[in-house]
C-alpha cells in the first residue's frame, strides 16, 4: 500500500507525516511519501527546527531532505492521499476516484519551535491513528 501525504511546500507538515508513518507501520508492505502542491524557491529542504524536533522528540535523524512536487505519477501510484494542510486544495480531476483524507492542520513559521512542535504532536497523533486503523 502506497500512502500519499501532501503539503503545501513539502518541508513540513507532509514530510513529517511521512516520516512518523514509516517509523509506525508494522506492515512492512506498507510505504509513505510526500510531496508538495508548490516548491518554495526561497526555501528548499525541511525546515532545520523540524529536524530538530525529530530528533530531540522521536530520535528520527533521517529524513529525506529534498522537497519534492506533487505529480499526477504520485498520485496515481497512492492508495491513499492525505491532504495535512489547511491551506491547499486539490486537484479534483487528479484525485477523483482516490481515496482521499483531509487532516486540515494549519502551517507555522519555521522559526517558530514551540509552534512546529504542537503541529507534530498533532500529526503523531493522526498517523498513528491512521496506522492502527489499517492493520
Amino acid at each position: 500500500m502506497k500512502v500519499l501525504f501532501i503539503c503545501k511546500h513539502n518541508r513540513f507538515r507532509s514530510k513529517v507525516a511521512e516520516v512518523l508513518f514509516n517509523k509506525y507501520t508494522e506492515n512492512k508492505n506498507w510505504e509513505a511519501e510526500s510531496a508538495g502542491i508548490q516548491l518554495d524557491p526561497k526555501r528548499k529542504g525541511v525546515a532545520l527546527n523540524v529536524r530538530k524536533v525529530l530528533k530531540k522528540i522521536f530520535n528520527i535523524n533521517k529524513i529525506n531532505n529534498v522537497s519534492r512536487k506533487l505529480t499526477k505519477k504520485m498520485i496515481k501510484k497512492a492508495d491513499l492521499i492525505v491532504n495535512v494542510a489547511d491551506n491547499v486544495k486539490l486537484p479534483k480531476n487528479l484525485i477523483k476516484g482516490k481515496k482521499v483524507l483531509h487532516w486540515k492542520i494549519t502551517d507555522t513559521s519555521q522559526e517558530d519551535y514551540l509552534g512546529i512542535l504542537k503541529r507534530v504532536f498533532l500529526i503523531k497523533k493522526k498517523v498513528r491513528k491512521l496506522v492502527r486503523g489499517l492493520n
